[in-house]
């Protein structure tokens, strides 16, 4: 059985996917080897995937390393922030209105993210995926990004030999050496941060027009996936509530909706496609389903998401970001006071933000310690023993 890690994207939301993993390494026996062959992410969440699958160490080494990257993490470490390098962004936004709309130079984008392309040079070291791959330590590795030019939803995978391109409706499985420039598209949110050349093409962030996210780690071979989410909605407490509106939608709380539709509901919409699926799957006799020579299995899945609403975490912790960032995100309603907070999420960078969310992720996991015995199918002494 070939388990899948899945990591979705969210800008600093992917903190918690950091506690997730955390906890689950501690679960698990200290020495145990990647327990994850295939590795898919999408945006933040390709970052930390390609973390992992470049890591020579024991999984838990792997979750550690990544987690100090996290506690360090400021930001000025992902865009610059000053007053004038906004000036500059929200200048070349407008001057673009007499060039059709282009950038003169380069690709348009409100935030500067060079140095976050300076972290990931220095901290992930491509050259050992390979490696692993070689070891069988890992089958594939994948980060997803979107083609302005196709529309379509292009997930490059780095893995063993045997495995192949693919292609589906507005879905293509590619076979490419990855690096830095695959994680900047595959994170480069539309407007924000500057979408990205590979080959022919421009692509920017993964979760735009990937109507499946799941279906990359089948495509490379899944029979189990392990599902990190970033979004509280599949708890059905927060189902259906609403409040009364004090004021019509601000542009931040627009934008937050926006960003949600791409990094959230295709993710919990495919979750809940695998789960209906898997329920037909099982009232066919298997006799049946073999003479029919159809590829269908079922898949088992484990999701884990946060419990507790990361817009309201986030509301609270606006004020850690410097004035300019306030400024931007107060003008444009994207704080808890215009409604707008869901946005101000995907681009707080700052330790508060992050630490809790990490806290959070490690809490919600190991709550579902039982769930994740039995996904792994270790015995409760063997897991216990890590404790």
């Amino acid at each position: 059985m070939k388990n899948a890690l899945i990591l979705s994207g969210g800008g600093a939301r992917a903190a918690y996917q950091v506690g997730v993993l955390k906890a689950l390494a501690e679960i698990l026996p200290e020495t145990q080897n990647n327990p994850f062959p295939i590795i898919c992410g999408t945006s933040a969440g390709a970052i930390n995937a390609l973390a992992l699958a470049a890591h020579t160490g024991t999984f838990r080494e792997a979750v550690h390393d990544l987690e100090r990257i996290w506690a360090n993490l400021d930001l000025s470490h992902v865009y610059k922030h000053g007053w004038l390098d906004l000036g500059r962004g929200m200048g070349k936004m407008g001057m673009s209105l007499f060039n059709e709309g282009i950038g003169r130079d380069k690709p348009l984008s409100f935030l500067d993210n060079s140095p976050l392309r300076e972290l990931l040079g220095q901290t992930i070291q491509f050259d050992n995926i390979d490696q692993s791959i070689r070891e069988g330590k890992l089958e594939a590795v994948c980060v997803t990004a979107m083609g302005y030019s196709s529309g379509e939803s292009v997930s490059f995978f780095q893995g063993s030999p045997q495995l192949s391109d693919w292609r589906r409706y507005r879905r293509v499985g590619r076979s490419a050496r990855l690096g830095v420039e695959h994680l900047l598209a595959s994170s480069a949110i539309p407007t924000i941060f500057p979408t990205v050349k590979i080959g022919q093409e421009y692509y920017g962030d993964g979760a735009l027009r990937q109507l499946a996210p799941i279906s990359p780690a089948l495509h490379l071979g899944a029979d189990r996936v392990f599902v990190v989410g970033v979004s509280s909605n599949r708890n059905p407490l927060h189902w259906g509530k609403t409040r009364a509106a004090k004021h019509s939608p601000s542009i931040g709380q627009v934008i937050g909706h926006l960003l949600n539709s791409a990094f959230v509901d295709s993710l919990e919409g495919d979750i809940e496609r695998l789960d209906r699926v898997n329920e037909l799957i099982n009232l066919v006799p298997k006799d049946v389903l073999e003479a029919s020579g159809l590829p269908l299995r079922p898949v088992d899945s484990l999701v884990i998401s946060p419990s507790r609403a990361l817009d309201k975490i986030a509301g609270r912790n606006i004020r850690y970001l410097p004035k300019s960032m306030r400024f931007f995100l107060r003008s444009t309603g994207s704080t808890a006071h215009g409604g707008g907070a869901t946005a101000a999420s995907y681009l707080l960078f700052a330790k508060p933000f992050c630490d809790e969310l990490i806290s959070l992720g490690y809490q919600d996991t190991m709550w579902e310690i039982e769930s994740i015995k039995t996904f792994f199918g270790a015995s409760p002494a063997a897991l216990a023993g890590a404790l």
